[in-house]
């Protein structure tokens, strides 16, 4: 057999003012042919978990580029068609193949493309033509199109938020493609749309025990194949935004279209029910300061660079300042501008410095004071899972009781070496405020005495309800409360 993988993905908040260009790719990964590390990144688990397959099958894996960018606003155009056809070009090169595995994300958007998966997807089939197996792992946070759904064989999404899980979803795609190309199963895709939109943590209930059951299901019903959610993601503006679930099944049609329609409406029924408890700033830091035990993680949930925010807000670290609070780390302030005075004033100077709050209204007020540059770290990284996740160039200053990394590359608060990369030992102080949705749950909660969630200013398109969409339906919930007439059939 020979297999074609590669990886593009990003995930694109419609709404955040910050574009992505090739350079976003090059600073996050950018591993032409060949050159892709051994520890997989968040979306490109397919090529590492294909390599140990192929290995193993004796088969030949033909690797493309794995390009991935931290999660932003729109893609150039330019950069987009760019990689895109980087990677077509090298599956021209690479026929005949049997099979074209992907690692995609789900909710890029570029300019002039709103369906970028569906483009390239589409692109693959038409190249490889009707009966190669086409097949790609993605991220849950994603839009599902029809157009994705007409060029592909197999989908496998992350089931767990966190994404704890993507190297054994990357496990599940190359089992049934293995299966398949060895002529064992016959893949076929069901998909019900439940019609709304919502977030769905599975480190809580009720999405904790969903994800359990469908992964008893999986395990138990030999015409399953996968079950995976696709939780939509709130901050894309497209046609097709929303929550869909989908079955894989072994040439059962009708059985996956009941089951993902039984599934869907399991999970409509919960609507509302998922996401975290929330507190404003100041009931944040109320409750943090009145704490007994340490560390306290305050989560800046949707100041998340990992939503595609900039994550320069400053409504948390101006109410604690405010309140004169002492041993607190913040982790982090995206200022590469703040970032490049700092590393040139060098460790040790105390400098006059504004920084933060520049990205977007919402995002709280500049702030201004004389700093310490304590520590400076080129390159800096912290770990996620089995991976490592780069936050550029970082400076460690103290102001008042409070320490603040200030980082040149976005990314969100996956893991306390954020801190311990820059000098901080995050269990020695008593606040550690940290900007990520849920993402930092699986390695937090390991050192965290109590974790509150923060929903301060408003940086990220939060509310559906009251989201100013002009491309999104509006016919899901919460916009309109039952789209699917459930109460008026059962009244």
């Amino acid at each position: 057999m020979r297999i074609f993988t590669a990886a593009l993905a990003t995930e694109t908040n419609t709404f955040s003012p910050i574009c992505i260009d090739r350079r976003a790719f090059e600073a996050s990964l950018y591993a032409p042919p060949g050159t892709h590390p051994e520890t997989p990144t968040l979306c490109s688990a397919p090529i590492t978990v294909g390599r140990r397959v192929c290995r193993e099958k004796g088969w030949t894996l033909i690797e493309g580029t794995a390009a991935w960018a931290d999660p932003a606003g729109l893609v150039n155009r330019q950069a987009y068609e760019g990689l895109r056809d980087e990677v077509l070009a090298q599956l021209q090169a690479a026929l005949p193949v049997d099979a074209v595995i992907l690692g995609l994300h789900g909710a890029m958007v570029a300019s002039g493309y709103e369906d970028t998966e569906g483009d390239i997807l589409a692109r693959v089939r038409a190249l490889v033509g009707p009966d190669v197996l086409v097949a790609a792992e993605l991220d849950p946070h994603s839009h599902l199109t029809a157009k994705r759904l007409a060029a592909a064989d197999i989908f496998v999404y992350f089931k767990e938020f966190p994404h704890t899980d993507f190297v054994d979803r990357a496990e599940d795609l190359w089992r049934i493609a293995v299966d398949t190309l060895e002529g064992r199963v016959k893949p076929v895709m069901s998909v019900f749309d439940c019609r709304m939109i919502d977030v769905y943590p599975t480190s809580r209930e009720p999405m904790r025990s969903f994800v359990d059951k469908i992964q008893t299901i999986e395990k138990e019903d030999p015409d399953v194949l996968s079950i995976s959610v696709v939780h939509g993601f709130m901050a894309g503006d497209v046609p097709e935004m929303g929550t869909k679930m989908l079955v894989v099944t072994n040439d059962h049609a009708g059985k996956g279209d009941a089951l993902a329609r039984s599934l869907g409406l399991e999970l409509f029924a919960k609507r509302g029910t998922f996401i975290m408890p929330q507190i404003d700033e100041k009931a944040a830091v109320e409750r943090a300061l009145r704490a007994t035990r340490w560390p306290v993680v305050i989560a800046d949930v949707w100041d998340n660079p990992g939503g595609g925010t900039a994550g320069d807000a400053t409504v948390l670290l101006a109410e604690l300042l405010a309140r004169g609070a002492e041993g607190v780390a913040i982790g982090t302030i995206w200022d590469p501008m703040a970032v490049s005075i700092c590393m040139a004033a060098g460790e040790g100077a105390e400098i006059p410095l504004r920084f933060g709050a520049k990205s977007a209204p919402g995002t709280g007020n500049p702030i201004d004071g004389r700093v310490k540059v304590v520590k400076i770290v080129e390159n800096a990284e912290m770990r996620f899972g089995e991976s490592y996740a780069p936050f550029g160039d970082s400076a460690l200053i103290t102001m008042g009781g409070i320490e603040i990394i200030l980082n040149s590359t976005r990314a969100q608060s996956f893991d306390p070496s954020l801190f311990s990369a820059m000098g901080i030992d995050p269990t020695s102080r008593r606040i550690l405020v940290i900007k990520s949705t849920n993402h930092f749950y699986a390695s937090f909660s390991r050192i965290a005495a109590e974790i509150i969630y923060c929903s301060a200013g408003t940086p990220y398109p939060n509310n559906p309800a009251k989201t100013p969409y002009q491309r999104a339906p509006r016919t899901i919930w919460p916009m309109v409360e039952d789209p699917h007439g459930l109460e008026r059939r059962m009244g």
